[in-house]
């Protein structure tokens, strides 16, 4: 064999061989296509704003650092109208137009429902669901991870404060049976109220689509329960809780994470005051932590609102690199996978997350927060 003969050899092996590195759909040599549908517009928009604003500012970091091995990180993302059959559309195109390598950060718990018969079927890892439902936890699903921690763990979370601080006298409102996250509130509820032998106040349920706020706020005044708990998205949220001050309701109110966003703060003006809201991140101006410091870097280089919300969407974007860092550069789905997996009580600097093959829940941290006089949450 001549040496020119050799040489293209050589040359056909090394393109096969390079050709096989980038066999894998959205991935390049200096790039990973990731996807994300997610409700730019609808009632979560002014979260799904923060929340994005968050990843973008870890995301944006690393890509001027060089990226992952080598890699800039583009997010692809598309409206779905917080419209759970608009986000399994979405997703497919996404997956099977767009060939991106993974999907990130979808939000609501009949939304991501939606898109989990896509993740089996094209073997499409989704990473950080902004959702606490118990189904994308057990039982286990290999292409999903979730970040943060259950909304069951935050309405025991919230029925323990309670009763912790003497009050024992507790309602709920979720919505309807149907609806996914009216599943996870009642759950939650009669979980914590039967763990300390306590009977609700009241359980009030309203549907997601036009509920009759005034009619729901008479009922759940009526009943006298010295403490609430919410269990409903953005707009419901804020336009109950206002019905409930506006018809002289005082009785203590919780919410939930997925209304932990600035602007959910600010639409509720006057009636903000001393509502209560779990959190699943820690604060976002607590530079005492490593995660605390970098998010308000990042926060300030991108201009990048400091909340809850954005914290969230910070510390999403961040898992998911360190799976595609662990992965290495011959990046797949299986090796990236694997690779999540292998997070085992990682600490990204001041929150726990823990994978394992049976085990893809992430993090459990719950806090409490109130909203104060001037917006702002305060630990």
């Amino acid at each position: 064999m001549d040496m020119r003969w050799k040489r293209r050899v050589v040359a056909g092996l090394v393109a096969s061989i390079a050709m096989t590195a980038f066999a894998e759909d959205g991935i390049t040599e200096d790039s990973i296509l990731i996807g994300q549908t997610v409700g730019l517009t609808g009632t979560v928009a002014s979260a799904v704003k923060e929340m994005n604003e968050g990843a973008h500012a870890y995301i944006a970091g690393v890509n001027r650092q060089g990226g992952v091995n080598g890699r800039k990180i583009i997010l692809r993302i598309v409206d779905d109208k917080f419209i759970p059959a608009l986000a399994a559309a979405n997703a497919e195109k996404l997956i099977t137009q767009d060939h991106v390598f993974a999907l990130f950060q979808s939000r609501g718990t009949p939304q991501t429902e939606a898109i989990l018969p896509l993740l089996e079927t094209h073997q499409v890892p989704l990473v950080a669901p902004s959702t606490g439902a118990e189904i994308f936890h057990t039982p286990v699903n290999r292409w999903l991870f979730n970040v943060r921690a259950k909304y069951q763990d935050e309405v025991i979370k919230a029925i323990e404060h309670f009763t912790t601080v003497g009050i024992n006298k507790i309602g709920l409102l979720t919505y309807e049976k149907e609806d996914p996250l009216g599943m996870e509130g009642l759950a939650g509820f009669n979980k914590g109220m039967t763990a300390r032998q306590l009977s609700p106040a009241i359980i009030a349920i309203f549907p997601r689509l036009k509920p009759d706020i005034k009619a729901t706020a008479a009922k759940l005044i009526a009943a006298r329960p010295a403490a609430l708990i919410i269990v409903s998205s953005g707009e419901n949220t804020i336009d109950i809780i206002k019905e409930l001050r506006a018809q002289g309701g005082s009785m203590q109110i919780m919410t939930m994470s997925n209304n932990s966003s600035q602007e959910f703060a600010r639409d509720l003006g006057p009636a903000a005051n001393g509502i209560l809201v779990t959190q699943v991140t820690p604060a976002p101006h607590l530079v005492s932590s490593v995660l605390g410091q970098e998010f308000k870097v990042a926060a300030k280089g991108t201009g990048t609102t400091v909340s809850y919300a954005a914290m969230e969407g910070f510390v999403s974007a961040k898992v998911l690199v360190e799976g595609i860092r662990r992965a290495g550069r011959n990046l797949t789905r299986e090796n990236f996978v694997h690779a999540l997996e292998s997070m085992k009580h990682a600490d990204l600097g001041g929150l726990m997350v823990n994978y394992g093959p049976r085990n893809h829940t992430g993090s459990q941290f719950v806090e409490i927060t109130m909203l104060g006089k001037d917006g702002r949450f305060v630990r």
